[in-house]
This record gives C-alpha cells, sequence and structure tokens, in this order.
C-alpha cells in the first residue's frame, strides 16, 4: 500500500486555492477590461505556460498589433491629405496636442487658485477692518480647461440618463404588466424612437427659456438643454429593453403572486424587478452609449461648455492645432465611452446574474 505524503496534499490545495481566486478575479478582469491579466496569472501558478502564452496573444497581443497597424496606417496616410488647415495631423501631432492640453490645463488650475487666494486675501482684510458687508465671492472668469469641459460633458450626460432612467423603468414595467399600457405606448415609443437629437434641440431650447427664465437657478441653461435632449434620445433602449424582461417573466412565477395575494408592490419589488433586471441593465447600458453620443452634437448646438462645445470652437478657430486638437478630443469621446460602458457592465455584474459581455 502506497503512503500518502501530506507535504504533498498541502501543496495540491494550496494550487487549488490559487486557482480559485484566479477565476474568481477572472470575472471582475472581463467586466473591467483586463482579461489578458489572467492567463499571466495562471502561468505564474504553474498551469500549462504554453495554453496561457496562446491566451495571452488572444487576449493582448493581437489587439495591441491591431492599434500598432491603425498607428502606422494613420501616420503614412495622414500626411497625403492636405485640408483648408494643412495636411491631417498624424500621431504624434496629436499626441503633443494632448500633451499641450494638459499643460494648459494645469496652467489654469494654477491661475484658478492663485485667483481664490487673492480673493480669499481680500475678504479678510475688510473683516478685519470691520466691514463685513465688502466681502465678496468673486467667481473665476477664466477659459475652462480641456479636463473641466470633460467633466462638465460627463456630469451633463450622466444628468439626462438618470432623467431617462426615472422615466423609462417604470413606463416599462407598466408596459411590460400591462397589455394595455403596452397598446398605448408602443405608438409613441416607435414615433419618437427615431427622432435625431438636432430635431428635439430647437424644441428643448425653446422650452427652456420659457420655464426657466432666471439666471442664477442651480443649473445653467444650455446645461438643462442639453440633458433634456440627452433624456429625450436616451430613454427609448431603456423602456423597451424594460418592458420586455417584464413581459418575458416566467408565467408560473407571476402565478405563485396571484396565489400568495401579492400586492402590486411587493410584485413589483420582489418578483419583477428581479427578474428583468438584466434586460434592464441591457437597456442601461444602450442608454448610456446613446446619450453619449447625442450629447457632443447637443453641446455643440447649446453651447454648453464640455466637449462637444470644445470641438464647435475648435472647428470654428480654424487655427494650425484645430484639426490635431479635434482629434485628441475625439479620442477623449471614444475611451470615456468605452469606460462609462464598463461602469455600467460592472454594475449589471453587481446586481444580476447574468455575465454577457
Amino acid at each position: 500500500m502506497t503512503a500518502i505524503d501530506p507535504t504533498s496534499l498541502d501543496a495540491d490545495a494550496r494550487r487549488a486555492r490559487r486557482f480559485t481566486r484566479i477565476n474568481a478575479a477572472d470575472k471582475w478582469f472581463q467586466v473591467l477590461g483586463l482579461a489578458w491579466i489572467t492567463p499571466i496569472l495562471r502561468a505564474a501558478a504553474g498551469d500549462n505556460p504554453r495554453a496561457q502564452m496562446r491566451d495571452l496573444w488572444r487576449l493582448a497581443g493581437v489587439p495591441m498589433l491591431a492599434i500598432l497597424c491603425f498607428l502606422a496606417l494613420w501616420g503614412v496616410l495622414a500626411p497625403q491629405v492636405q485640408t483648408s488647415l494643412g495636411a491631417i495631423p498624424g500621431p504624434v501631432q496629436v499626441w503633443n496636442e494632448a500633451v499641450t492640453l494638459h499643460q494648459d490645463a494645469a496652467q489654469k488650475a494654477e491661475q484658478r487658485a492663485d485667483h481664490y487666494a487673492r480673493v480669499d486675501a481680500r475678504n479678510q482684510r475688510f473683516i478685519d477692518r470691520g466691514q463685513p458687508e465688502r466681502v465678496k465671492d468673486i467667481p473665476f472668469t477664466g477659459a475652462p480647461s480641456y479636463y473641466q469641459q470633460i467633466g462638465t460633458s460627463i456630469l451633463t450626460v450622466f444628468f439626462g440618463f438618470l432623467l431617462a432612467s426615472v422615466v423609462a423603468i417604470p413606463l416599462g414595467i407598466a408596459a411590460g404588466l400591462s397589455p394595455t399600457a403596452n397598446a398605448a405606448l408602443n405608438p409613441l415609443i416607435q414615433i419618437f424612437k427615431p427622432v435625431s437629437p438636432l430635431a428635439w434641440l430647437p424644441i428643448v431650447t425653446m422650452v427652456v427659456a420659457a420655464v426657466y427664465t432666471t439666471n442664477d437657478g442651480l443649473f445653467a441653461k444650455s446645461f438643462l438643454v442639453s440633458a433634456i435632449t440627452v433624456t429625450l434620445c436616451s430613454l427609448w433602449p431603456t423602456l423597451i429593453n424594460t418592458a420586455l424582461g417584464v413581459a418575458s417573466i416566467d408565467k408560473d412565477l407571476v402565478n405563485v403572486s396571484k396565489v400568495l395575494k401579492m400586492t402590486t408592490w411587493t410584485k413589483i419589488t420582489r418578483l419583477v424587478l428581479p427578474s428583468a433586471l438584466p434586460l434592464i441593465f441591457t437597456g442601461l447600458r444602450l442608454s448610456l452609449g446613446v446619450g453619449w453620443m447625442v450629447l457632443i452634437a447637443a453641446e455643440m448646438l447649446a453651447q454648453n461648455p464640455g466637449l462637444g462645445k470644445f470641438v464647435w470652437d475648435e472647428f470654428q478657430n480654424g487655427s494650425s492645432s484645430s484639426l490635431a486638437r479635434i482629434m485628441v478630443a475625439v479620442f477623449t469621446i471614444g475611451i470615456i465611452g468605452f469606460l462609462l460602458d464598463r461602469v455600467m457592465f460592472a454594475l449589471q455584474s453587481l446586481f444580476t446574474f447574468t455575465n454577457n459581455r
């Protein structure tokens, strides 16, 4: 009879625990778009290095090679395309312009800090003299930095997205639970879903100007125009997917709720929402993506000081660096859009049992 080595058993147990932790972490790596880390960890833990290197090549090597090919093709073809402002900028010029925008943002941050330091010193002098009535909060009037414009765009899209969700989810639940409500909402959805943000914008602008008459309210008019336009264009995917998710609930569960004589609120919170969450989150992800695309056009026309206005101002400026700055904004918009989708996917993974990418 062969004796069992306790040391070997302990090593196998430790190895199994390592792979269990790696598999658990892999779910979040996939959510964050970092799935290429998993093969590295598995290879380091002793799992078939050749197979893990193949996975690493597929998950990281191939995408990186595609990006390098794109940059090389861009660098070769860009100088050959002439515009009224000169040749299309290549990757190096765009990168240099991104560095310049970063330096400008740092300089404006220093100017802002210096301005408020002087304002604080001024107000303190009046307080020391016993003249508190002369204390003023003098705002900084300099142009917003590139990072501030990014922040404005993100704030605007989330505000519009939240408004859309507050409207779309209850309507979607009603349409999914009631055939009558679905029949009432479906024509409106089919009519308004294809409407372009450029068509909504003049209507929203006039309504906001008529209703929001104050100039010192919580939000600027341009912010509200952009956010409401985002709301009107992005609520449809959430509404449709919520209605579909609610309508597809297992009929046996619905019958159980009738047997238990659940109230409408209990039925919605305990049965409808948990069952429909995967499709609801799919709709939310689509809505956020639509809202982010719509926002740029809305900011261009509403002159909300975000990325859309930055692109429009550079287009109107027509300087030699304008094209490179616009391309920096294009890459910024794309990267932020990807990150917003990852955020929504992370939330979906927290609240649902599905893990579809």
